[in-house]
């Protein structure tokens, strides 16, 4: 492998470094993009059943804002019940772009990461084959030596710009759609608590006292 990198010239070096951004950025969001992590299945039932009890209390707004990024929409609805259908629907939309700009975080580097290591890779090739030819000027033909050592950087580091483009390319779409994915369920739980409380506004319930205000 030292070989390989050392025959590809100093460009391998920033290739190499794409390659530990890439892998790196898809660990995290892998870890990040959990469907449990990021949409738990039983919060919103978990949230109606308080509601229903009139158990919402100011702490529990608290806790399940931090809990989850479907957590934090949920609890942003929840406070603001009493401003009207419309302005709970904006303020949901308001908290879910900062929760999808969260989900997105890092993949514009992902993306930048396979559009430059071909890019990378291709300098390379073409910094070897000027060598290849100024080789070719001085000494001929007959050095095979020289003419292999430019031959060899322009075909290393352009497979090793393919090799780094192609899987950040690959994962970079597949966390795009997974966003998507996610987004959508979020935007369906968030929907499924405007309209049941809509329906029963959390003021005309019985109970001890109604769901403070949180800002």
């Amino acid at each position: 492998m030292f070989e390989l990198v050392k025959a590809g010239g100093w460009l391998m070096l920033p290739i190499l470094i794409c390659s530990v951004i890439s892998a790196a950025i898809c660990i995290e969001r892998f870890w990040t993009l959990r469907g449990s992590q990021v949409v738990p299945k039983a919060l919103l039932a978990e949230v109606w059943q308080w509601i229903q009890q009139n158990q919402m209390t100011a702490e529990r707004i608290k806790q399940i804002r931090i809990q989850s990024p479907l957590g934090a929409i949920l609890a942003t609805g929840i406070s603001n019940h009493h401003r009207g259908r419309e302005q709970m629907k904006q303020s949901i939309e308001e908290t879910a772009a900062q929760v999808v700009h969260e989900l997105e975080r890092y993949l514009s580097t992902l993306g930048t990461v396979a559009a430059v290591s071909p890019l990378i890779g291709l300098l390379g090739t073409v910094i070897g084959m000027i060598k290849v030819f100024s080789a070719i000027q001085l000494e001929g033909v007959g050095n095979a030596a020289v003419l292999a050592g430019g031959i060899s950087e322009a075909l290393i580091t352009t497979a090793a710009g393919l090799t780094v483009a192609i899987p950040s390319l690959f994962f970079y779409r597949f966390f795009q759609r997974r966003v998507d994915e996610l987004v959508m369920d979020m935007e369906q739980d968030a929907l499924k608590l405007v309209e049941v409380l809509s329906i029963e506004p959390l003021h005309a319930q019985s109970g001890p006292s109604p769901i403070p205000e949180i800002r």
